[in-house]
């Protein structure tokens, strides 16, 4: 089995680094897709990347890189070339939008989906990537065959398997209820890793709490403080299952992360695709 398709290639792609040239134009190829029409000369991409501080050398090598990656496809309209989204790419945005713009949180009465494999030695390499992607969609590790996630996730986890090939290995159980030796909070902190995800938390507060303040700002203005703000978001809706609060420490930072985020979504995000919209008229 190898992992050269366009598919697993995107599927591999949750560990872009925020800030980079290629995870920005990542960001705003997703946010800002309907506004694009799904296609894009090189010259607007340049022009809306350098609002963002990166230089036209290091946009076309992130282009190159989303082409490798298999999110971009080169496309002529209307006599210009340019890129367009694949329909892989076009799927994975669609599922993105649901989790990373409307965080989902269980509550204690919530089923979990409960995740069991046992893939023999010639997968060796399938086996590395599922246990991989089953933790950046946010699954827990119960032991090293059996893995646990909010039921919520269940459509992600099938998803997964399927790519890999590994529909014969792997079965699934709708729990709703567990019965650890400690309580819910130890056997949350041993199947995840709070202290990781707590720290994403963390630094997204540190390096956005100002900027998302309410005030005053131009559409363009908006497009350039939300990107980055959203760039490095993305990230933290897929490592963190958004588990009830009776599973998490008193101090847990991800409320005020959640709040934040919603605040400059709801501020930043439709003006700044109005601008957005206007480049193309």
């Amino acid at each position: 089995m190898t992992n050269s398709s366009p598919e697993h290639a995107i599927l591999d792609d949750f560990d872009s680094r925020p800030g980079s040239a290629t995870s920005l134009i990542r960001t705003v190829l997703g946010a800002y897709r309907n506004e694009l029409g799904g296609w894009a000369a090189i010259a607007e991409l340049v022009e809306l990347m350098r609002e963002l501080g990166i230089a036209p050398d290091a946009t076309r090598i992130a282009v190159t890189r989303l082409k490798r990656r298999g999110v971009l496809k080169s496309a002529v309209r209307e006599g210009r070339a340019g890129y367009r989204l694949t329909a892989q790419a076009e799927a994975m945005y669609a599922r993105g939008d649901r989790r990373i713009f409307g965080f989902r949180q269980m509550t204690d009465a919530d089923p979990w989906r409960l995740i069991s494999f046992t893939i023999p030695e010639t997968l060796r390499a399938a086996r590395h990537q599922l246990r991989r992607r089953l933790g950046w969609i946010g699954c827990g590790t119960v032991s090293p065959g059996l893995w646990i996630a909010p039921e919520y996730l269940a459509a992600e986890v099938a998803d997964i398997v399927a790519a890999l090939g590994l529909s014969d290995c792997v079965t699934t159980f709708l729990a709703t209820s567990a019965v650890v030796p400690d309580s819910m909070a130890d056997a949350a902190a041993r199947w995840w890793d709070l202290d990781g995800i707590a720290a994403r938390h963390r630094e997204f507060l540190s390096h956005h709490a100002k900027s998302a303040k309410a005030r005053q700002l131009t559409p363009r203005e908006a497009f350039v403080e939300f990107v980055p703000l959203l760039d490095e978001w993305r990230i933290i809706p897929y490592i963190d299952p958004g588990l009830p609060p009776s599973m998490l420490p008193a101090d847990w930072p991800g409320v005020q992360s959640v709040e934040l985020f919603g605040a400059a979504r709801d501020r930043r995000l439709a003006i700044s695709r109005e601008w957005v919209r206007t480049l193309r008229q």
